[in-house]
């Protein structure tokens, strides 16, 4: 395959191109350069055209968050748009489209407008009456189901392709990431640090969504059976400053009195092998770490960690040496009695006098001061948040 063909705008020579939708009519030869004289005036825009003066283009807000993986859109009574619902013309300057990565992209023109939207560049509509619409190609109902079928795949590709995992639009959330039958967003997590944070990203949403059925089953679990718990290290430190996971965070991190494992089914058959319990939660002990981890299920690792503390000497400590700030050792009263926060939306028991317990564990700011797990590694500037510190 030529060039040319994997980059058809090498053959295109003019200032502007035209894309028009199947079967339009135009309403008089002077049509096109009706819109090219209003270009002049909306120089850097995109100008589009509905097929017909009386029907309304929807015009669109757009949020493009390639840290947080997602896509809003937002309807507005404007002439100037992000993008743009309803059968229309779009004229745009050819400069422009060399500006994307793939101006061709399917489904059109959906692709175009995530581009330029990223880009800041603005879409104009022309109430012109220029162009009507003629006939509609696709005549039987299953046509029509078949290709709107064949544009939900293309969707689907696309937003795999720009890493776009949650779209919300008028009120509808729609998924294109992993769910219970799939593997989570991603793979590596080396000391502490999930692959995501190296692409200045945060946890991708599906991701946080199963962790947070994750965590409300599992909490949910321990209170039925007894088990006496708390919120631990970044869990807790995100419960303080947003009542949630930390944004970027890969797992939930409880901490139980040890003696209390016996209480819980699932944890003593998970002593000796792993479970898939009832509810499709996938259960196992971890040997190296000595900790309990709960899946989302076998399938999907996103989990919570379940650390055992022993009380000895008035100390709350693990069996094992102390290599990070989850497993260190603290003083007993910090849970005589134990207090209560707001984690995933219920209350959930934490140490008292929480913010000398997490002073403790991560120094002293840690609550106003952002941080995320291995700042010699990741430099990021934040913005409007309040969430994260060392693990």
């Amino acid at each position: 395959m030529s060039l040319m063909h994997t980059l058809p705008l090498l053959s295109v020579l003019t200032k502007y191109v035209l894309f028009i939708p199947d079967a339009t009519r135009l309403l008089s030869k002077q049509s096109i350069q009706k819109l090219l004289n209003k270009a002049t005036k909306h120089k850097g825009a995109i100008l589009v055209s509905p097929l017909s003066r009386n029907k309304e283009l929807e015009c669109y807000r757009m949020n493009v968050s390639i840290r947080e993986w997602s896509l809003k859109y937002n309807m507005v009574k404007s002439s100037y748009c992000d993008a743009i619902n309803g059968k229309h013309v779009i004229l745009s300057e050819t400069e422009c489209l060399r500006n994307l990565s793939n101006p061709f992209l399917l489904p059109f023109p959906t692709s175009l407008y995530i581009q330029t939207s990223i880009l800041n560049i603005k879409v104009f509509i022309v109430n012109s009456g220029y162009f009507h619409e003629g006939k509609t190609i696709l005549k039987t109902h299953h046509a029509q189901w078949k290709f709107k079928h064949i544009v939900q795949d293309r969707l689907k590709s696309l937003y795999n392709l720009f890493k776009i995992k949650l779209v919300m639009r008028e009120g509808r959330t729609e998924w294109y990431g992993c769910n219970r039958e799939t593997p989570k967003c991603f793979e590596e997590v080396l000391d502490s640090t999930p692959s995501y944070l190296y692409e200045n990203k945060w946890t991708p949403p599906c991701c946080l969504a199963n962790l947070r059925k994750t965590a409300k089953y599992v909490l949910d679990i321990l209170d039925q059976f007894g088990i006496r718990y708390w919120l631990e290290a970044g869990s807790l430190l995100g419960a303080v400053r947003s009542g949630d996971i930390l944004p970027w965070d890969h797992n939930v991190d409880i901490g139980f009195i040890n003696d209390d494992s016996n209480r819980c089914k699932w944890l003593q058959i998970a002593q000796n092998r792993s479970i898939v319990d009832d509810k499709g939660f996938f259960w196992e002990k971890v040997k190296t770490g000595n900790l309990f981890r709960v899946y989302f299920s076998k399938y999907n690792k996103i989990f919570i960690n379940l650390f055992p503390f022993f009380r000895k000497n008035n100390t709350m400590s693990r069996d094992l040496y102390h290599d990070s700030r989850r497993n260190m050792e603290f003083a007993d009263n910090y849970l005589h009695p134990m207090s209560s926060i707001e984690f995933v939306g219920r209350n959930v028991p934490c140490p008292n006098n929480v913010r000398n317990f997490l002073e403790f564990k991560f120094g002293k700011g840690c609550i106003e001061n952002p941080e995320y797990p291995d700042p010699k590694k990741l430099f990021s500037k934040y913005n409007n948040i309040h969430t994260n510190i060392k693990y």
